[in-house]
């Protein structure tokens, strides 16, 4: 299973500009035990850094459960219903994010 740090590094190489077209949203993930990274989303092209800042949508979670969620072992949905996906912000954004999974 791939760390959280290589999901997010590696998260540009593997969503398809066409998923994303249209698009222009901004991400925050504070994953507990792994770090904060930003996702900025601008029709088509996705820009991932370390840190935090000004976004839509922040989701906040554990590592282990991050890690469940992007290995498909956790649905989002139900993460966010039990407590273990925390998501603050734009929820017409945060259900965008979708398509970058």
């Amino acid at each position: 299973m791939a760390s959280v740090q290589e999901f997010f590094e590696g998260l540009p190489a593997r969503v398809t500009p066409d998923r994303i077209a249209g698009m222009s949203n901004t991400y925050v993930f504070e994953i507990e035990g792994a770090g904060t990274w930003r996702v900025a989303i601008e029709d088509g092209t996705i820009d991932v850094s370390e840190g935090g800042g000004e976004a839509d949508c922040t989701f906040s979670a554990s590592e282990e459960n991050f890690e469940k969620i992007v290995a498909g072992e956790q649905n989002p949905t139900t993460a966010y219903m039990t407590g273990k996906l925390k998501i603050k912000g734009d929820m017409g954004a945060a259900m965008k994010l979708q398509k970058l999974f």
